[in-house]
Parts: C-alpha cells; structure tokens; sequence
C-alpha cells in the first residue's frame, strides 16, 4: 500500500503543478498582449531619453567629462555600502580628508559608479541621452527627405528616371555600411557631422522602395487620372493627391528606423568610427569601460542597458504604429 501511495505522489505533484504553469503562461502571454496593444513601457521609456536628453544639464548631478582620479572604478550606490571598497583605497581617504571633506562619505559620492576616470557614470548616461536624441532626430527626418523624395519620384515618373533611382539603390544596398563607415573616418575624421552624415546614408533607403510601390499604385486611381485631366500641375498632384495617401507608410517606417539608428550611432562609436571621446555617447562609453569589465562592471553595463530600452521601446512602438495603421492588420485585433 505504502508503494501504490509513493507511486502515485509524482502524479498528484504534477496534476496540482499543472494548473499553475498554466496560470503563469496565461498571465506572461496577456502581459506581452498588453504590452503590444498599450505600449505604456514603451512609451515612458520614450518620455525618458527626451526629457534626460533635453534638460541633460539640469538633470545630472555631476559634470559630464570633469574627472576625479580619487572616485576611479567607485562601485554604484545603489547598491548600499560601498565602505568595503573605500577602506583599501588608503590614498582616496588620505586626499578626501586632505580638502578638509573628513566628514563626508565619498561611497555615497555617484548613485551608478564612477568610471575609470572618476567620472560619473549615472552624468554620462543622461548626456548620453542627449547625444542619441539629437543625432537620431536630425538623421531621421534628413533622411527621411531624401528617402521620400526619392521613391515619390521614382513612382511617378517611372521611365528612365526610375530605372536609374532604383539602380542607384541596388547600388547602395550593395555597399557594406560599416566599412564605408570606416574609410569615412579615416579619410575626414570622426565627429558629430560625419556621423549624422552617415546615419542619414543609412536612413534613406527604407522608405524609397516602399514608398514607391505606394506611388505606383496611387498614381492608377481615378482621382490622380481627373487631376491631370483637369490640368494640375506635377507639383500638384505629388503635394495635394500622393503625399496624403503615404503618410501612414512614412510613419510607420520612421517609427521602426528609430531604433535600428540608435543602434547603429551606439555601434559606430564603439568601434571608434563614430562620436570621438570625450562626448558621452553610449556607444564611447562602453567602448571606454570594456578594458574593466572585471573590476568596475557598470561603466558598460548601465550605458548597455540603456541602448537596450531605448531600441526595444522604439521597436514596440514601431509594431504598435503598423497595427494601428494598417487596416489589415488591425481587422486581426
């Protein structure tokens, strides 16, 4: 009796455990529901990287680049305590308490760490912000420009002009990014205009073939057919009859280039091809903090963490614009 008893326990274990895995799976499956249907997250994330990045200077408690050999490789405070960290380093106390700053407790000094420098991580992250901000935003709407024009073009004359357009961007797409990245560099130097430069390369060409297979099919309907027999003009009838008609597509592909362009600034500067040191991009940062991995892991870790949120956001609200805009797909709801 006791063996048919002990038999039979691991199927009572697992007949008890059944339903709440299956609770669990409901519960995760309705959470990413949710998150897809309200990108909530998302979207503070968002608000987050646009107010860190515009009141930067207000928002961080320390100087960006101003260096501090006495806080180098500090550990977060987050944390708690870092009294440990503190008592073995003798000549840090011996200069705190040289400036007459005995009194004060210097582990409570930077809320994320100091760098290899004594610079504050948590300062550098927010300016950070701001650096993807404006190289992202100037880079998507040139490129989008370029990338309209290009594909409304190429749609509505067809001909030459667009066999020419779309062989130029074969052309293009045929070109590996990041050693043209490379020899840019070499040739002109790294800085913040080449780099809007070439995020503005890699940001046009995703909206021209959409947007001309658009165009293609806009420019058959009856309404674009009345305009031209009623004499409007080719600036007319790009401007007033396709332009409104494109604009859920341009939306939706500029909501989804936003994080692909974060992405490719954050690895542009860590391979040395982007933003050039001191400026704290995030790509500069963990560039800067891999060699102390070991020993200081938050000079990468939290400049990691943010490119991570901020391109998954974007990514989300990216998916969320395309249901929402595309009948389609929103007849699936």
């Amino acid at each position: 009796m006791a063996s048919e008893t002990t038999a039979q326990d691991p199927g009572t274990v697992q007949d008890a455990a059944a339903p709440t895995a299956q609770k669990f799976r409901f519960s995760l499956a309705y959470a990413w529901y949710i998150l897809r249907r309200w990108p909530l997250i998302p979207g503070l994330i968002m608000v987050a990287l646009v107010v860190g990045g515009v009141f930067a200077d207000q928002l961080a408690p320390y100087d960006e680049i101003e260096q501090d050999i006495r806080f180098r490789n500090a550990p977060p405070r987050i944390f708690g305590s870092n009294s440990e960290y503190w008592s073995t380093q003798d000549y840090s106390q011996a200069m705190f308490r040289a400036e007459g700053s005995e009194g004060k407790d210097p582990s409570n000094r930077f809320l994320l760490g100091g760098d290899h420098v004594g610079r504050d991580v948590l300062s550098r992250v927010i300016h950070g912000a701001r650096v993807s901000l404006v190289v992202t935003s100037v880079a998507l709407f040139s490129g989008l420009i370029l990338g309209v024009t290009i594909g409304v073009l190429s749609g509505y004359y067809g001909g030459i002009v667009d066999e020419f357009l779309m062989r130029m961007v074969d052309v293009w797409y045929a070109v590996p990014f990041l050693l043209l990245a490379m020899v840019a560099v070499i040739i002109f130097e790294a800085s913040l205009n080449l780099i809007i430069f070439l995020l503005i390369l890699l940001a046009w060409s995703g909206y021209v073939r959409n947007l001309r297979g658009e165009v293609l099919s806009l420019k058959q309907r009856d309404f674009v057919a009345s305009a031209r027999v009623a004499g409007a003009s080719t600036f007319r009838i790009i401007f007033k009859h396709l332009l409104p008609g494109l604009v859920n597509t341009i939306f939706v592909i500029a909501s989804l280039r936003v994080g692909q362009l974060i992405l490719a600034e954050a690895s542009l500067s860590f391979i040395g091809a982007g933003i050039p040191a001191p400026t704290p991009a995030w790509g500069v940062l963990i560039a800067e903090g891999r060699e102390y991995v070991e020993q200081a892991w938050w000079q990468t870790v939290f400049p990691g963490t943010a490119i991570f949120l901020v391109v998954l956001a974007f990514n989300f609200l990216g998916d969320w614009v395309r249901d929402r805009l595309d009948p389609r797909l929103r007849q699936l709801d």
